[in-house]
This record gives structure tokens, C-alpha cells and sequence, in this order.
């Protein structure tokens, strides 16, 4: 199996870029917000086996360049056209968005539907997030909001690497992490360590709640084939009362996400929705499977020509 990584030059900034696999349909994933796509590795491998699968580090993240004091999903937009063109691909790719990356490809599927064969949203953030906000959760907000983040960024994105690894140790890699070779162990260690890492968080939040509202503002694609991936309500409770939050905003918290999860089979008329069992917001580390057999899904609807999802309500 091949296995490229390299850098691009995209708009004067180098975005650091992995290719797997020779043959197939192209799978373009796009990952959450300070997530790294080496935490993908095992989706990934089983991925190419049958197609091309790329991803990229959003500028800030990784060793991609973050030059320009703006970041927004439709700049991420921008450098995915970009990608597609400077790899050569000519045909519609299948979309793959997790959390923060599942709004990007939202903006995306409604820019440009010619350019997509389908979509898989993985626990991808609704374009009405903002209702979030108005929950009341007073322990989880005490270092969680908006501005707890930026501010948490803004101090991140002026220390040096060795101020950060003394605040954020000891960084735990999952048990599915530690299953992965050594040298994607050792980046998945040094990512969150690196200073413009918070800077990129810190555009990337100051812009997220206006994005969504031009996105929401878009028009649907109604015939994009569209698999919405949620995580698991019950599991992501218990994880909470496990780590000492309160049942009642956790509880809440949760059913206000499956709600969202929920309202985006509504971004097209040939989706379906499915739930992670057993999986919390990292769906590609807790069930690879169901993203696999998602895209896998979405080929075989294409191949059919002519079967229409039956919408889940």
C-alpha cells in the first residue's frame, strides 16, 4: 500500500498532507478541531485498501503553515478545493467530517455538490450549535465556554513548547492509540504541543458561531447520499458521571447533541442515521467500523444507481 505524506503549497502556505492507497474512489476526511490525522491511522489503513484517502492538517496544526490572522470553514473550504486540484483528482470524492472538520464539509456539500459523491458526518457539529449555549450547565461552563476556551488559547499560542508540555502532562494516548505503530504514537504525543496548534483553535473558535449561520443560511443539496454518525447518548453519560459531572447537565447536555445530530438527515433527502454504540465524540477511535461500512455504503448506493435512502426520523 502507498503511503505518501508531503507538503503542498497552497495560496503561500505549505499544508502538510497525507495520501494512502493507489486505486479507488477518492475519500477526502477532514478532522476535528485540534485533532491530529494520525488519530485516523487504523481507518485509514483499512480505507486504502480500496480507495485513495487523503488528509490534511488544517494550517496551525501539524507542520501545515498558518499564515494570515483569519480562519474560518470557508477558508478550509478554499484549501480543500485547492488539494483536490493540486492532487489531480478530477471526479466527485466522498466527504468524511468529524466535530469541528463535519461543519467544514457541511459548507462544503453546499458550495460545491458537484464536487461530492457523498457524505459521512461523524458527530459533526450542527450548524445550530449555538443553542448549546443557552443550557444550564453551571459546573461544565465554569472552564468550557467559548470564552474559557479563546482565552485558554490566546495564553497556549505565546508559550513555548516545553510550557506547554509542563501544563498539559502527562498526555495519555487512548488504548487504541497505544495499538498503533511507535513513530504515530510519537506524533500523536508531540502534536498538542505545538504553540500556533492554539492559535489556529483560537481563529478557528472566534469564527466557528458565524460560520454556522452562513452555512445554515446555504441551500441544501437534496440528491447528495448522506450518512449522519452520532455518538452513543447512554455511553457518553456514564463517561461524564464516571469523571465527577453532574447527571442532570451531562444528561442534558447529551440530549441536546443527539438532538442536533439528529435535525442534519435533513441536509438531504437520501439520508440515513446512525448511532455509535459504545463510542464517545471520538467515533474514528471508538468504532472505526461504522465510518468504514458508512463509506463503504455510500459507494454501493452510488454503483446501484437509482436505490434511494430511506430518511430516519
Amino acid at each position: 500500500m502507498r503511503v505518501i505524506r508531503r507538503c503542498l503549497s497552497l495560496s503561500h502556505q505549505k499544508i502538510e498532507v497525507i495520501i494512502k492507497g493507489k486505486t479507488g474512489s477518492p475519500i477526502l476526511i477532514v478532522s476535528g478541531m485540534a485533532s491530529s490525522f494520525d488519530e485516523w491511522y487504523e481507518l485509514t489503513e483499512a480505507l486504502s485498501k480500496s480507495n485513495r484517502v487523503i488528509m490534511f492538517h488544517r494550517p496551525g496544526l501539524g507542520t501545515s503553515e498558518l499564515c494570515g490572522k483569519e480562519r474560518n470553514t470557508q477558508k478550509v473550504v478554499n484549501e480543500m478545493v485547492e488539494i483536490i486540484h493540486k492532487l489531480h483528482i478530477t471526479e466527485p470524492v466522498t466527504l468524511v467530517g468529524h466535530s469541528y472538520g463535519g461543519l467544514c464539509v457541511q459548507h462544503f456539500m453546499k458550495q460545491y455538490p458537484e464536487k461530492v459523491l457523498g457524505v459521512v458526518l461523524v458527530d459533526s457539529t450542527s450548524v445550530d450549535f449555538g443553542v448549546l449555549d443557552e443550557l444550564d450547565l453551571p459546573v461544565m461552563n465554569e472552564d468550557s465556554t467559548d470564552d474559557a476556551w479563546l482565552q485558554k488559547c490566546l495564553s497556549y499560542s505565546t508559550m513555548k513548547t516545553d510550557e506547554i508540555k509542563s501544563l498539559i502532562e502527562p498526555i495519555i494516548l487512548t488504548q487504541k492509540e497505544l495499538s498503533f505503530p511507535p513513530e504515530i504514537q510519537k506524533r500523536l504525543l508531540e502534536f498538542p504541543l505545538n504553540p500556533t496548534l492554539y492559535k489556529a483553535m483560537y481563529l478557528e473558535i472566534s469564527n466557528w458561531k458565524h460560520d454556522a449561520q452562513v452555512i445554515k443560511n446555504m441551500e441544501v443539496c437534496p440528491d447528495l447520499p448522506l450518512i449522519v454518525i452520532g455518538r452513543d447518548k447512554e455511553h457518553c453519560v456514564s463517561i461524564g458521571i464516571r469523571e465527577g459531572l453532574p447527571e442532570t447537565e451531562i444528561t442534558l447536555l447529551e440530549d441536546k447533541w443527539e438532538q442536533l445530530i439528529k435535525e442534519q438527515i435533513y441536509l438531504t433527502k437520501k439520508s440515513n442515521l446512525i448511532f455509535a454504540k459504545g463510542s464517545n465524540h471520538s467515533v474514528h477511535l471508538d468504532r472505526p467500523d461504522i465510518i468504514i461500512n458508512s463509506v463503504k455504503k455510500i459507494e454501493a448506493e452510488i454503483r446501484s444507481k437509482g436505490r434511494k435512502y430511506e430518511q430516519t426520523e
